[in-house]
């Protein structure tokens, strides 16, 4: 884990950098150490050799390189005892016009006014991409891209710091590639019923308009919807997704529907049947995977509103629809997974189909879960996860599953749910899932800013999955804002909402920052 530098340390160090070291390390934006086509001194093993320092504050000194690399020996520091502001830059020139692809391995101390990597003077615009606070002091891989046109661009790492931040950065690579994520997307399952019981969503500036289309001119380009099969308000079952799928795809989303095969919610602590199967036997419950997804997925299809990807079941590390579809017998869990994507594949065989876990961060149950899928034959497109940071870890354990699983696999990976908490308070006096300081991940407060730099950090994290496997991202319930009578159990329409403090709507029902990065390159 990193440590601040004694300031000893910074003392002797620049009382005995040589004279030339200096004017080279002071050098101004527009005054290289040196210009070529590749990058140099990637991983600080020769010093700051190849890379320019500026500071806006006259403490070039924040910039330098020390023992404990990445990989190698060295890695480039940023730190300081008083507050500054440092680029450490290389400027590159000669290059063939195209994409480039910059990706480094990265640690922070967070708390800074702004800690990235960028890509400018290419001839297009800045491309950056921000460090996330590292408290569990391990590296994380971070990734950006740039049109270059005109031969020339500048590797840029920056800090606008408090004093005592630091970063970390080694192990950079720029070459030919793109980076992006394809899917930025809004769970809206709980959106109608909040509009019928009087729900209003307002524009970060005010002005009332349509949810979803709020959503969607903030960059959204998925939409999710949950299916229960015959829940006791009405909501979130066949006729009701038909209904939000239209809206889905008339504001040009595309739709994501996810099976729960229940009346209720299923996660891995509660698979329950619905009461219409409850008392079937395991072939019968197959067909009845079967004949259910097939309802619901032709019927979206016959409207014009084919779904785009399925999941078949919700969150199931043990299994689905208990105790038949339990883990425990996992012949009789790949057959339950497979009378449904059979199902979906039937209906169009363009729909992807996604196979959903949570605890993102937990390769070891990946691993397991999906050995055990493969090796009965159970195909799939796309590996989807729920990460929460503050219930499935470090964005490093995400960043170390999602690369594991999508090259051992081969398949694109992506985070189908993660939110995070704007404020603590409850606005319907219901009791918030996440309420405490003590619950939230460290380096994020519950503020507009915290949510957004949550949600900034996870998209990032999944860019950077090798080899373009990092599909995206769907935030969970962003419109889940306290409507009397829109609460957590369907049975009860007096329960509360403990996920408003987590919606992208304030409690004055106006769009939060946050919403602004699913509009990520």
């Amino acid at each position: 884990m990193h440590t601040a530098p004694r300031p000893f340390r910074r003392l002797l160090r620049t009382a005995v950098l040589p004279a030339l070291g200096a004017l080279l390390i002071t050098a101004l934006p527009g005054q290289p150490v040196s210009a070529a086509a590749t990058l140099t001194n990637t991983g600080f093993e020769s010093g700051t050799s190849g890379w320019s320092t500026y500071s806006a504050t006259g403490r070039q000194a924040a910039s330098y390189t020390e023992a404990g690399g990445h990989s190698g020996s060295n890695r480039l520091s940023h730190w300081s005892s008083s507050a500054y502001k440092v680029e450490t830059y290389q400027y590159l020139s000669g290059l063939t016009d195209g994409t480039y692809k910059l990706s480094a391995w990265v640690r922070s101390s967070g708390g800074q006014n702004a800690a990235y990597l960028a890509l400018r003077n290419c001839g297009s615009p800045e491309q950056r991409t921000d460090l996330p606070p590292t408290p569990d002091g391990k590296w994380v891989r971070l990734v950006t891209s740039v049109r270059v046109t005109g031969g020339q661009c500048t590797v840029s790492i920056n800090s606008d710091a408090r004093a005592g931040n630091w970063l970390n950065v080694d192990d950079l690579t720029f070459t030919p590639g793109s980076t992006g994520l394809s899917l930025k997307g809004v769970d809206v399952s709980t959106l109608k019923k909040s509009e019928d019981l009087g729900g209003v969503y307002r524009t970060a500036t005010g002005a009332t308009g349509d949810g979803l289309g709020i959503l969607r001119s903030a960059g959204a380009n998925y939409g999710r919807l949950k299916v229960w099969v015959d829940p006791a308000d009405g909501y979130n079952n066949k006729a009701r997704v038909l209904e939000t799928a239209k809206r889905i795809k008339a504001q040009g989303m595309k739709l994501l529907v996810d099976f729960h095969y229940s009346d209720i919610w299923a996660d891995p602590g509660a698979q329950t049947k619905p009461a219409a199967w409850s008392s079937h036997s395991y072939d019968q419950l197959r067909k009845d995977v079967h004949d259910h997804t097939y309802d619901v997925l032709n019927a979206l299809k016959a409207q014009g509103t084919t779904a785009d990807m399925v999941q078949i079941g919700n969150e199931i590390n043990t299994g689905m629809l208990w105790p038949e579809g339990s883990t425990e017998n996992w012949d009789r869990t790949a057959g339950l997974l497979t009378s449904g994507i059979s199902a979906a594949k039937a209906v169009s065989s363009s729909t992807r189909i996604a196979l959903h876990l949570a605890h993102g961060g937990d390769n070891g149950l990946y691993r397991w879960w999906f050995d055990n899928a493969t090796a009965r034959g159970v195909t799939f497109d796309v590996i989807a996860v729920s990460f929460y940071g503050y219930w499935h870890g470090a964005l490093s354990d995400l960043q170390a599953n999602l690369d594991d699983v999508s090259a051992r696999y081969a398949k694109p990976v992506m985070v189908v749910e993660t939110a995070y908490p704007f404020r603590l308070d409850s606005k319907d006096g219901h009791e918030n899932i996440i309420d405490l300081p003590g619950e939230l991940m460290p380096g994020y407060p519950a503020s507009p800013a915290g949510q957004a730099a949550w949600l900034r950090d996870v998209m990032n994290v999944v860019e950077a999955v090798p080899n373009g496997r990092g599909l995206g991202v769907v935030y969970w319930e962003p419109t889940w804002t306290a409507v009397t009578g829109n609460g957590w159990d369907p049975a009860d329409p007096s329960s509360g909402n403990g996920w408003e403090n987590q919606a992208l709507f304030d409690y004055d029902n106006r769009l939060l920052p946050a919403a602004n990065w699913l509009g990520h390159r």
